[in-house]
């Protein structure tokens, strides 16, 4: 998800149509160029710019294809090979706005229906055991990790007190990003391992050089499930939120 949009990356797109990236990231310019010339068209509404680290940590250009843009690419198919693109990406986007609008439902597929009373009696127990061991991370998820879109590193740090320079010293010192650069150039970069975890995305931003010239800065940010993935190893160092700090302290 990107901005509250769901997307594709032009990457997993080429996987599915059989092309070669590069050749699909040419005919979207392509495409895009074409877009600019109509003043009724927004080429955003079907291709967003992003950014991918490689195998080899270079940042390198990606597009991500909103629903539109898949529709756009299958119309440029012909073919089998069409058929199955529209098919494959048809899936995908029911499949994530199905995790995103039924999280209920999703939750009720895999409760265990009780057959005898008893049983309904004693699952009640345990649920409500359960629940109350687990209440400061329910509440946690609920507000926080419902949350749709990308966030900044500054934005998860908050939830715990923290600074974003502690929060990316923390993940630094345990392996999970690294700083290229220094000074005003310094940028943060995930590691190869967690590279395909979907963890984050590097968005682009414009920004004024000295010399009054525009430029673009790539800036790391989290995925929530990146964010669920940074929750889940500060507890495993007992470090929590504020929000759950307060509700194990009673307050």
């Amino acid at each position: 998800m990107h901005n509250l949009l769901l997307v594709i990356n032009s990457r997993d797109v080429a996987e599915m149509i059989g092309k070669e990236h590069k050749h699909l990231m040419r005919d979207i310019r392509t495409y895009i160029n074409d877009m600019q010339d109509s003043p009724n068209l927004d080429p955003r509404q079907f291709f967003i710019e992003s950014t991918y680290t490689s195998d080899q940590n270079k940042i390198l250009p990606c597009y991500l294809l909103t629903k539109q843009g898949c529709e756009f690419v299958a119309n440029k198919l012909t073919g089998k090979k069409g058929n199955q693109f529209t098919a494959q990406y048809v899936s995908l986007f029911n499949s994530m706005k199905e995790q995103i609008s039924n999280p209920v439902e999703q939750a009720l597929k895999s409760f265990p229906i009780p057959r005898t009373m008893g049983e309904a009696l004693r699952l009640a127990a345990d649920e409500a055991d359960q629940l109350a061991k687990q209440k400061p991370k329910v509440d946690y998820y609920d507000s926080q990790m419902r949350n749709p879109g990308l966030m900044t590193t500054t934005e998860i740090a908050k939830d715990f007190g923290w600074s974003a320079k502690k929060l990316n010293d923390f993940l630094h010192d345990h392996h999970v990003i690294y700083p290229v650069g220094s000074g005003k150039k310094k940028k943060w970069v995930i590691y190869q391992k967690y590279a395909d975890k979907g963890y984050t995305q590097y968005e682009p931003y414009d920004f004024k050089k000295i010399n009054g010239q525009h430029g673009i800065k790539n800036n790391l940010k989290w995925t929530q499930r990146g964010k669920k993935f940074i929750y889940d190893l500060l507890a495993d160092f007992d470090i929590h939120p504020v929000l759950e700090q307060m509700d194990l302290l009673g307050m």
